[in-house]
């Protein structure tokens, strides 16, 4: 399914319209195309290569899945690839949406699978129209700034999933344990996929920025260095999450540790005060003559024995909070 819109002198012209009359809008150097391909076939890439020249490598990318996110420059255009990201609290773990982007001078192609929310994009647009007359460029950033935007709602989700499971580190129980550590592996799988997707863009909004087509101008300048601020604000925050992630697992393993000794101590203690009677009735149960031998008394003594001595350790065990 393809979509297009057309921009003239900076006002929204027309949309919708077909494919076959891009060639005739851009005989006007003040027309601005855009054209969306949603899950486009190699029939639809070969369309739109022999219409605007672009590069075959940059072709082979977009119709390449899961390509990293990158930017390359070409004689006649440039060609990046971005993921936005939904962060799925029920299972901690994320949605992540490909798109592919060529930007010529006056026209910018993106190419998608279905689940990228590419109406979220023109929402954008539409709300900044008064920079449509900067043309690609408006197109450029208002496609990014959505992508960006997305990765940082995903991160500050994320370090909310992560500082729940923190305050979850001391509960007691078993179940809770055995979530606590469920959720903390598959935050931290979580994270390492934000990561991949994040870091590089960077190199992407700032290549962009300095392009040799130099389709950023100075009027659009401040707004993808203000682009750039957010990169690097979502790059740091997933940095700084991935210390967090680390220091959630180190305290978990410490608790753990803490846990056991906690058992080995009231096992330990058990065992003491449960090795008294054995020895005393194990004395007692000698086949030789010993005080008390075949008496009352000698029943009486070994009974008073265990009490006292199982009855003091238990003391001194509670005292020591060994118990």
């Amino acid at each position: 399914m393809a979509r297009t819109r057309l921009y003239r002198g900076g006002q929204l012209e027309a949309e919708d319209f077909p494919v076959d009359d891009i060639s005739e809008h851009l005989k006007d150097p003040d027309a601005v195309v855009w054209l969306d391909l949603t899950e486009p076939s190699d029939a639809d890439y070969e369309r739109v290569q022999e219409e605007f020249g672009l590069h075959a490598l940059a072709i082979e990318d977009a119709s390449s899945p899961h390509e990293r996110p990158k930017l390359s420059h070409y004689a006649a255009h440039v060609f990046f690839n971005a993921y936005a990201i939904d962060f799925e609290p029920g299972d901690g773990g994320l949605g992540v949406h490909e798109v592919s982007a060529f930007v010529t001078d006056r026209a910018l192609i993106t190419a998608h699978a279905a689940d990228f929310d590419i109406d979220a994009v023109v929402e954008r647009w539409d709300a900044t129209s008064e920079l449509a007359g900067n043309g690609v460029a408006y197109l450029a950033h208002g496609l990014l700034d959505v992508v960006v935007d997305g990765q940082f709602d995903a991160v500050q989700q994320l370090d909310e999933e992560l500082e729940k499971l923190e305050d979850r580190l001391f509960e007691e129980t078993p179940q809770a344990i055995r979530q606590v550590q469920q959720r903390s592996f598959q935050l931290r799988k979580s994270l390492g996929r934000l990561r991949k997707v994040v870091l590089p863009m960077r190199e992407l909004v700032n290549g962009l920025m300095r392009s040799r087509q130099q389709l950023v101008n100075d009027d659009m300048m401040p707004y993808f260095h203000d682009l750039y601020d957010h990169v690097l604000r979502v790059t740091e925050f997933t940095e700084n999450l991935r210390d967090f992630t680390a220091t959630i697992l180190e305290s978990n393993l410490a608790v753990q540790g803490n846990r056991q000794n906690t058992v080995m101590k009231k096992v330990t203690s058990w065992a003491a005060i449960i090795a008294v009677p054995t020895a005393v009735t194990g004395y007692y149960g000698q086949n030789l003559p010993f005080p008390g031998y075949e008496k009352h008394y000698g029943f009486l003594t070994s009974a008073v024995l265990i009490v006292i001595l199982s009855v003091g350790l238990y003391v001194t065990f509670k005292r020591k909070d060994w118990l």
